[in-house]
């Protein structure tokens, strides 16, 4: 089992610690790899050169950065109806999946689209299915430029009202016939609408990589107060979920992403505390349960 950590418990929303302190520190916690973001920590203007280095640095350090994340999607969306916007997006998703390829990625984390921010009144509602087309057509332009970087286009299930159930994740997948397209599987995100056991079996190759964290559901459903900052407390059952996985010969990262909004609204990040409890927590959750 492979276990990584997200960059931003680490290091914040701010990038207030370098990618190489990371790297040095995941290795010390006896993880096997990290997840960069881009957009922040790594910003769009960062140079092959750079990428190099770093990729470098981690396999001197004997650690993978087998994904990484780009943090630009909910701002500037590629399924905006806004060609403006949309263009930009795209721009933006072409730097990330380039970074990532420099970095030695598999997957590069996206936002598929919305149809509503909840969390954020400025941005549009959309239909859902104006959603799905420009999405589609903005996926299928962002291929050939993942195909080049060698990078899986790994797009997110989130709270973007967008692409619910695994039976919809398929469908959506089905259509670009693409083994560079996939979906980047949050087992805790999943908690809101179902059981983050049934998408595997449905989904298949499609899952690219996952992301391990918890929800705690409250009256009968949950909201962003759910995800807490413990990864053993909440409704996933982890040995379901590695079954599932393992059913399907599911061999890419796991990789704790730790936001703990439960904590709302005094949440402050980075948190090393709160880092090396979450690293600990993904080796015991590797000796229980996988």
């Amino acid at each position: 089992m492979y276990k990584a950590l997200n960059y931003w418990v680490f290091g914040g929303f701010s990038a207030e610690r370098t990618c190489e302190e990371f790297i040095d520190w995941a290795k010390e916690q006896g993880l096997d790899g990290v997840e960069l973001t881009i957009g922040d920590l790594l910003s769009l203007d960062t140079t092959d050169e750079r990428a190099a280095e770093i990729k470098a640095y981690a396999a001197s350090k004997n650690i993978r950065i087998r994904s990484c994340a780009f943090s630009g999607g909910w701002t500037c969306s590629i399924a905006s109806p806004d060609k403006e916007e949309r263009e930009l997006a795209l721009s933006r998703a072409e730097q990330a999946l380039r970074i990532a390829g420099g970095l030695g990625a598999e997957s590069l984390l996206l936002l598929a689209g919305t149809t509503r921010v909840a969390w954020d009144p400025s941005r549009p509602v959309v239909s859902y299915k104006t959603t799905w087309e420009i999405s589609t057509e903005s996926v299928k332009k962002l291929l050939p430029i993942a195909e080049k970087y060698d990078v899986n286009i790994a797009l997110e299930n989130v709270w973007n009202r967008f692409l619910i159930s695994p039976m919809e994740w398929k469908f959506f997948l089905d259509q670009f016939d693409s083994p560079k397209i996939g979906m980047y599987f949050d087992v805790g995100n999943v908690c809101l609408y179902g059981r983050p056991q049934d998408y595997p079996e449905i989904l298949g190759k499609y899952i690219k990589a996952v992301h391990i964290k918890n929800f705690e559901e409250t009256d009968c459903g949950g909201g962003l107060h759910g995800f807490g900052d413990d990864l053993m407390k909440g409704e996933v059952d982890f040995k379901a979920v590695f079954d599932a996985l393992k059913a399907i010969n599911y061999t890419g990262p796991y990789t704790a992403e730790m936001i703990p909004f439960s904590r709302l609204p005094d949440m402050v990040l980075p948190d090393l505390p709160l880092a090396e409890k979450v690293a600990a927590q993904m080796k015991e959750l590797e000796a229980k349960f996988y």
